[in-house]
């Protein structure tokens, strides 16, 4: 009998991806939920084919649609595990999930570290590993934060576990698309800098949400971005990641950080000059 774990996975076009991750729970997850907001490509049938249950739903942002999904979807398992479609559970880390939830632990939820890969490099410096995120949870005790961006699922109660092992976030897709997506991002960042006030939360992610909001907000707009690469690119070691470390570091380190300012600058600018 396989373990009482729901898989949820959102999904938007995911085809380049979704085949990997779905490998790699299909053999010992009991469920697995795709809850999708419009593919147009082969994304719902890779899914149908490893006998995933597909729910479709407008899409707001990352923390309304999973949480629409909880409200909304009949699960089967005790358990729910959160998975992006270009992330994929390693095989040590299966067998983990598969021991701590048939154990009688009264732990409600379990952070698990995540291992970042850009351009097929593992990222292991710059301050990226590990980062632990709470991912899997008993049914009825978690709940995305209800944020536009870098939303983290929460317990409702209880205590957190940490597991030993990692699971992996490669995104196969262009460098065109990092790009668009990380534009995306910027938008959304500076619409919730405005907007959305930052609760605490636990785990690495938790720290560092405390370190920018009580520090790196605080410094000048645009120094700031120069600031974090260097800190990031030299301090953390960033170098060490290589060529495709460089890229990434000074693209997510830097660029993204530095139009993320631009967009709050303009936003800033339009309103003091009476423009919405």
């Amino acid at each position: 009998m396989k373990p009482s774990v729901s898989v949820i996975i959102l999904t938007l076009n995911e085809e380049t991806n979704i085949e990997r991750c779905l490998k790699s729970v299909a053999d010992w997850a009991a469920e697995i939920i795709v809850v999708d907001s419009g593919s147009t490509d082969l994304t719902l049938e890779i899914a149908e084919r490893f006998g995933a249950r597909v729910a479709k739903h407008a899409f707001k942002n990352q923390a309304d649609q999973f949480n629409w999904a909880l409200d909304n979807l009949e699960i089967k398992s005790d358990w729910i595990l959160r998975l992006d479609a270009d992330e994929y559970i390693l095989p040590e880390l299966a067998e983990e999930i598969k021991s701590v939830i048939g154990s009688t632990s009264a732990v409600n939820g379990y952070y698990i570290k995540r291992r970042v890969y850009f351009m097929g490099r593992w990222i292991k410096h710059g301050g990226y590993y590990p980062t632990w995120i709470l991912r899997l949870f008993r049914k009825g005790e978690g709940r995305s934060e209800d944020r536009i961006m870098d939303e983290y699922i929460i317990l409702l109660e209880g205590r957190a576990g940490r597991l030993k092992n990692d699971f992996a976030d490669d995104n196969r897709k262009s460098l065109s698309d990092w790009t668009m997506k990380h534009n995306d991002y910027s938008s959304r960042e500076v619409a919730a800098r405005f907007g959305e006030p930052d609760a605490p939360i636990g785990g690495s992610a938790g720290r560092k949400r405390w370190v920018k909001n009580n520090f790196y907000l605080r410094l000048p707009l645009f120094f700031r971005s120069f600031a974090y690469f260097i800190y990031r690119y030299f301090f953390c070691l960033g170098f060490l990641d290589g060529k495709e470390g460089l890229i990434y570091h000074t693209l997510q380190g830097f660029w993204h950080q530095f139009l993320t300012d631009a967009k709050t600058y303009e936003r800033i600018k339009n309103a003091n000059d009476g423009r919405s």
